[in-house]
């Protein structure tokens, strides 16, 4: 182990030594001879992205207000910190005491996104820990994933102990009093641990399942190893929003973050349908939180931060309710503070001239809409529920209200796809251009311009479109290079994700546990950090997959049959598989289904429970 001196003089040879060295402000310490439980909570990312995830936030201090549990900070060290603690054997640790991941109980992931696991995994192995879980002996953590990305666990399944399914801010506790409990009356051992833990409800413990298959591939069953162990795990909720604990300090960085801000949210689930989208059918139900608690957190958030802009969050924010009193209530003390107030994931068809003043009023800078695909025939296969007329309406409220510059974020691939539908993106946007020339030269905001951002679409687990093929590699980057031959206007900007990238994530997305010998390979020959652009290599990919016998266009471009078992079957996210097939059976039939504020659809997640109006 280094000495101080020989450490700080490896933190002045990188880049960002902000990033590693702790001591920020509203950090919390705790007294190690009163912890019974010790928790690493680790973002498989830099430093500046997890310091800005509100989830880590959250449970961070939810961890911390539990008696006995210390929870800290570990983040992913960037490649020159990495390749200095491989020289000089520096143990990844965490950013408030600085002990190594060897000193703690429980080393959690936050898993945000697929291409995130060689990331996850590369820290485990930077902690001194083998990636297998079945390597790591009795003495070793209880390592747990958590995020949207374990709602289909089995790729990366066979590396963790233990997976929260859901929401966390009830289950971590849990989780942390049943180890310290087991710990105190001398009963714990990881495998009893484990057993037991099985039994909270939105805990999934993969080792106590058997997994087979079919001879075509497909999966055959799960099935339990002891009769206690659930036969599907239930997701978990916080049903009442307004009770559940939210911080009312933020720890304040010493380098700039990719969100240095208050981040309010406002409600969890989303009352849409849209059926490419994961996040709308596993955060249901919705559920609210009044104007009262969020003007109060944010006043308590501001007075011990000083941050000077709140931004309000949520899958869609001009759905909430209670909008209008809820911003009068910020604006009622923020305008005076000088405080901005931002409104992310405005939807088109909610975006109204009484919004736009308030929003013009705290907020400079360009508008983003997504109609995600070029036609009205595209947008009601995937339940869009919005109109060019909507589009056009908003963008003329941007115009008017002093905006020139919108962005609008469509797909390609999408389930009945054609290349009319392609070419509609390049038609909407340019209407979008001649939209802002029909105002009045003397009206208009100066320097019109459009960006048209332009994502793959991957089959989600739990959406209607779960057993979609994806398109092949060859068909998306065609569709992207069609998109851009028809686009001729200048005031137009192009850019389209990687469809290389898609791909990948697909796999992992809708794969199964027969992935994970590829993943250990790519992690020991050193991939990490494959959601970085610079750091994704889809031929290492692609080499991996063969070495281990992966044939990828099995999770990809096969489209899965209605009755075979999914990876994702062993997990009940509250939304029903009979309710996801009526919704791809309408799809096909180019039938929209009406949002959850107009008519309850009937999903299933009411069974959840949660504090909200819109099941029945």
């Amino acid at each position: 182990m280094l000495n101080k001196k020989e450490m700080s003089s490896v933190l002045k040879s990188v880049e960002k030594p902000g990033r590693y060295i702790g001591g920020e402000y509203n950090r919390v310490v705790k007294d190690k001879k009163s912890v019974r439980c010790r928790f690493a909570f680790c973002f498989p990312d830099t430093y500046e992205i997890g310091m800005s995830n509100l989830g880590v936030r959250i449970l961070y201090d939810v961890l911390n207000r539990e008696g006995g549990v210390w929870c800290e900070r570990v983040y992913a060290p960037w490649e020159d910190m990495k390749a200095k603690m491989e020289e000089y054997s520096i143990p990844l640790s965490a950013v408030e005491s600085g002990d190594p991941l060897s000193d703690f109980d429980m080393i959690a992931f936050s898993l945000q996104y697929e291409l995130c696991y060689t990331t996850a995994l590369m820290m485990l192995r930077l902690g001194g820990f083998p990636i297998w879980a079945r390597e790591r002996g009795e003495d070793a953590p209880i390592i747990i994933g958590g995020g949207p990305c374990v709602y289909n666990s089995e790729p990366v399944a066979e590396f963790f102990d233990l997976m929260n399914i859901g929401e966390g801010e009830e289950v971590l506790p849990e989780i942390c009093r049943l180890y310290m409990e087991m710990k105190e009356k001398g009963t714990y051992t990881k495998s009893a641990f484990l057993r037991a833990a099985s039994h909270i409800e939105g805990v999934y413990i993969p080792s106590l399942y058997d997994v087979s298959y079919n001879d075509d591939g497909t999966i055959k069953e799960y099935k339990p190893l002891y009769p206690d162990v659930p036969k599907k795990i239930k997701k978990r909720i916080i049903e009442d929003l307004d009770k559940a604990p939210y911080p009312d300090k933020l720890i304040m960085p010493y380098v700039e973050t990719v969100h240095d801000r208050i981040v309010l949210e406002v409600y969890r689930g989303c009352i849409r349908g849209c059926r490419f989208c994961q996040a709308g059918m596993v955060y249901r139900p919705i559920r609210e939180k009044s104007p009262e608690t969020l003007c109060k957190n944010a006043k308590c958030l501001y007075e011990n931060t000083g941050y000077d802009e709140i931004s309000l969050i949520s899958l869609s924010i001009s759905d909430y309710s209670q909008l209008r009193e809820l911003t009068d209530g910020l604006l009622s003390w923020t305008d005076d503070a000088h405080v901005s107030l931002s409104l992310p994931s405005l939807r088109i068809d909610s975006f109204s001239e009484e919004l736009m003043q308030k929003v013009s009023s705290v907020r400079t800078g360009g508008l983003t809409f997504a109609p995600e695909a070029g036609t009205q025939r595209l947008r009601d296969v995937i339940n869009k529920n919005v109109t060019e007329e909507d589009l056009m309406r908003a963008v003329g409220i941007a115009f008017r209200g002093g905006k020139s510059s919108v962005k609008l974020y469509f797909m390609n691939g999408l389930p009945t796809e054609t290349l009319e539908d392609i070419e509609g993106i390049a038609k909407l946007a340019s209407d979008v251009v001649h939209k802002y020339y029909e105002m009045p030269k003397s009206e208009r905001p100066r320097g019109v311009s459009v960006t048209i951002s332009v994502a793959c679409f991957v089959p989600k687990p739990f959406t209607p479109f779960q057993w979609e093929r994806q398109d092949s590699l060859e068909s998306l980057e065609q569709k992207q290079e069609h998109l851009r031959s028809h686009i001729t206007d200048r005031k137009i900007r192009y850019t389209y994700h990687d469809a290389r990238v898609s791909f990948i994530e697909a796999v992992f997305a809708r794969g199964d546990r027969r992935l994970a010998p590829a993943i250990a390979l790519a992690v020991e020959e050193g991939a990490m950090f494959d959601a970085w652009d610079e750091y994704f290599d889809f031929e290492r990919w692609l080499d991996v997959f063969r070495r281990t016998g992966v044939d990828p266009d099995f999770y990809t471009t096969r489209g899965f049959a209605t009755d075979e078992v999914l990876p994702w079957d062993i997990i009940d996210c509250g939304v029903t598989k009979e309710f996801l097939l009526r919704e791809r059976a309408r799809a096909y039939e180019g039938k929209t289904t009406p949002s959850c504020a107009e008519h309850c659809n009937g999903c299933g997640a009411n069974k959840l429970g949660g504090k909200n109006k819109w099941c029945s």
